[in-house]
Formats: structure tokens, sequence, C-alpha cells
């Protein structure tokens, strides 16, 4: 497969997926395509050596594994995780309010967006609502509408002169309302609001009880550049690196190989992780040992000894025109390969051996890698790699592909890089 058409395929499963909620479902989708059985946590698992196996919790995170044919105190587990969710906003519960003559739906901030890209796009709703079915019992329903529904005005340079020096600052209480109609005053626009809900769903308005709705972006995903090698879409992070990660594990050839691998995709990473579903929550842990539950105590722990995990998520491309926001020996460069992100005081998994392996799989591959340091002088972001690899004991190195305007709701990565780090993964899967 070229590069390009990686990326298309990657740029369809993005705008398949505009909440975490649909972002697991598209993998669902393409592991059930590769034989892939669903296991339900509640129930008692019969695993089989070469097995192929997925669980969802929480409708948004997922763990997919193949089961090794070795013993896993031979193998180990070869776990890759990244994150399912992207900062932006969420709908409140009271969303929808009348203000002269027109509805605007409440919204809260999720995670850490840059707000000023939300303005003047073309928005709309995509997530889960929470209803009763016809026998009373609680359910959910994934949602999407695919028109816009929703804009954020920007205002008028005229009454905001001093945009372009001082920025766009968005009061977040006042300021953030996104307007969905105008409507008369006699109407409601609570029930007008459950009302559209109802029809998107295919639910009836008063079975509707609850819901979990993300803002997002109309804009389908683009190639560009002069020579094609850039592209654009929302949720880059970090939906391109459960792309790559899926797709190594899917591979024909690793579905053979003999070691138990992993991939691990997690809700609530852009807000800290601590959740059931999180990756500082039991959920891999639980899946990992329900693994190995034919296996004593000792034998686990020496399996997680010999583990290895990638964890994946996008990192910070020099962009020339801000040259002071980089540390400057450590400009990394679209479609120059994977990054190696390595910080001190572990905000970052990264150690010097876990370094030099992710180093040495991408010289078999014949891959180029960079290396990333943040400036000193600025707080550094983290992953789910250094709660995982605490929880866990296991050995973890912290990496992602470059991109450009990371949290924006149009964010930018290289054609190349996306096809070198499936790759990468690839290889690490089927290393001995």
């Amino acid at each position: 497969m070229s590069a390009q058409i990686q990326i298309q395929d990657l740029l369809d499963f993005i705008d398949a997926s505009p909440s975490p909620w649909h972002a697991v479902s598209s993998m669902v989708g393409r592991l059930d395509a590769a034989g892939f059985s669903k296991l339900d946590e509640t129930e008692k698992w019969a695993l089989k050596p070469g097995g192929r196996y997925y669980v969802v919790r929480g409708d948004s995170s997922i763990i997919a594994f193949v089961h090794g044919q070795k013993p896993l105190v031979e193998t180990g587990f070869k776990i890759i995780g990244a994150h399912t969710d992207s900062p932006g906003l969420r709908i409140k519960p009271n969303a929808a309010g009348w203000v002269d003559g027109l509805v605007r739906l409440g919204v809260e901030v999720y995670g850490g967006p840059i707000l000023a890209t939300f303005t003047d796009r073309d928005l709309s709703l995509a997530g889960r609502i929470g209803y009763k079915d016809e026998q009373s019992r609680i359910a959910s329903r994934l949602v999407k509408f695919d028109q816009t529904l929703l804009r954020l005005p920007n205002l008028a340079i005229h009454m905001n002169r001093g945009v372009n020096e001082e920025g766009l600052k968005l009061h977040k209480q006042l300021e953030l309302p996104l307007i969905l109609s105008a409507i008369a005053q006699e109407q409601l626009p609570q029930p007008f609001f459950l009302s559209l809900l109802a029809q998107g769903a295919g639910i009836e308005a008063g079975r509707i009880l609850s819901w979990d709705l993300n803002v997002y972006d109309t804009q389908k995903g683009v190639i560009w550049g002069a020579q094609q090698e850039f592209y654009a879409d929302s949720q880059l992070d970090n939906l391109a690196s459960c792309h790559a990660g899926l797709s190594a594990l899917l591979d024909e050839a690793v579905l053979q190989a003999d070691s138990t691998l992993v991939c691990a995709f997690f809700d609530h990473e852009e807000i800290g992780s601590e959740s059931n579903k999180g990756a500082d929550g039991s959920f891999l842990p639980d899946v990992l040992q329900r693994i190995a539950s034919n296996t004593d105590r000792d034998d686990y722990q020496r399996a997680l000894a010999r583990s290895f995990m990638i964890s994946a998520d996008m990192a910070h491309a020099y962009q020339p025109n801000f040259p002071n926001a980089y540390e400057p020996d450590h400009k990394v460069i679209v479609n120059k390969g994977p990054v190696i992100k390595v910080n001190a005081n572990q905000r970052y998994s990264t150690e010097s051996i876990s370094e030099a392996m992710f180093a040495g799989w991408c010289e078999q591959v014949g891959v180029p890698y960079q290396k990333y340091s943040h400036r000193t002088d600025l707080p550094c972001g983290s992953t789910i790699g250094p709660m995982t690899s605490a929880r866990l004991g296991i050995r973890t190195v912290d990496v992602g592909n470059p991109m450009w305007a990371m949290h924006s709701i149009r964010e930018s990565a290289g054609v190349f890089d996306h096809d070198a780090m499936t790759r990468v993964m690839r290889r690490f899967f089927l290393d001995s």
C-alpha cells in the first residue's frame, strides 16, 4: 500500500470517527473484518493460542490482542498504546437556551483545545445517547449529524480592533455557546433540542435520558501541498497513532506471529486518564491478567518483565514561523520520520534502553528517526506512557509522528511519516 493510499485510509477512518465512541466503533468494524472475536468483561473467557480477540470498555476504550502460540513467560506482551479522545467542546446536560431569538447550546471545554480554531467553522454533533429501550432497560446508541448544525461566529474586527495584535481570547462561560437555530420565543429550547436528538438517533424523545456529545468539524480530511506531501484533518492527535497501531496489528504476517500482541487504545488521555476506562485505570492490567489466567503469579511477573510497550502519541513538529517555541537542537521535521520523545523528568517514559530498541527497529526497516526534547523553560506535556509503565512495570518508549497545530480543530502532518510509523510498529510486533 502506497503512503498516499494509506493516508486516504487514515482520513476516511478519522472522518468516520468524530468522537471517541465512533472511533472505537470504526476499529471494531476493522477487527471484525479481520476475524477477531468480541469478548465481554462480565463473562468467562476461553482463549486459544493464535486466537484474535478484542474487548471494549465504556464504548470508547478498546483493547485488541492476538493470543500468542508461545508461552507468555518466553515472549512477554508486545503492546502498542494510544488514545481515542481529542480536546474540544462537549455539550452540557441542560444545553439549549434561548437568547434574543436564537437557540444556543452550552458547552464545556474538554482537555486543552485551541479555542480560537473553533470559530467560523462548520460544526456539528456526534457521540452517544443514553436511553430507555422498549423493555425499560438502559441502553446506548451512537448518533452523528452529518449536516452542519452549529457555528461560533467571530466578533467583527470593527468591535475587536486588537485581535491581530493580542490574539483571539474567548471567555469560556460567556462566549463559547454555539448558535443552533432561530426559533420563536414561545418555543421551549430544551424540548426543541431533544426533538433534534430524537430525530438524529431514531429514538423517541421521551426515552432519551442522557448524552455524551462531541462538537466536531464537518470538513473532511485532505492531502495538501505542492507535492501532496502533507495531510490535514481533525483529531490527528491521536487517531493517527491509533490507525498506525491497528494497521500494524492487522498485517497478515503480524497476525501469524508467535508472541502475544496487544493494541490498547484509551479514552480520557486529554483530561488525565484517571477513569475506569482511562490508561491510569484498571482496564489494561485487567485484560493482561485475564490473558495470563493459565499462568501462575510468578510466571506472570516474569512475562511482564519481558514485555515492551510503545506509547504512541503525536509529536510537535518544528514550525519555522515560531522558532522561539522550540529547543534549537531538537527540531523535528515533518516527513523526516518518527520521533522518539525524551524528558528527564519522565513526562515521557523513554529511557536510554527503550530509546535504543526503538531506534533499532527503525533501522531494521530503513526508516529515519528523530529525537525530541521540549524547551527547558516551557512546561512539557505528557502521555499514557509514564502511567502505564509505572502501573505494570513494563519497559516503555514514547514516540509519535511530527505534526503542526496540535490541539487545533484542524491539524496537519506528513504523508510519509504515517507509513514509516506503521512499518516500525509492524517490525516491533514481528521482532523475536
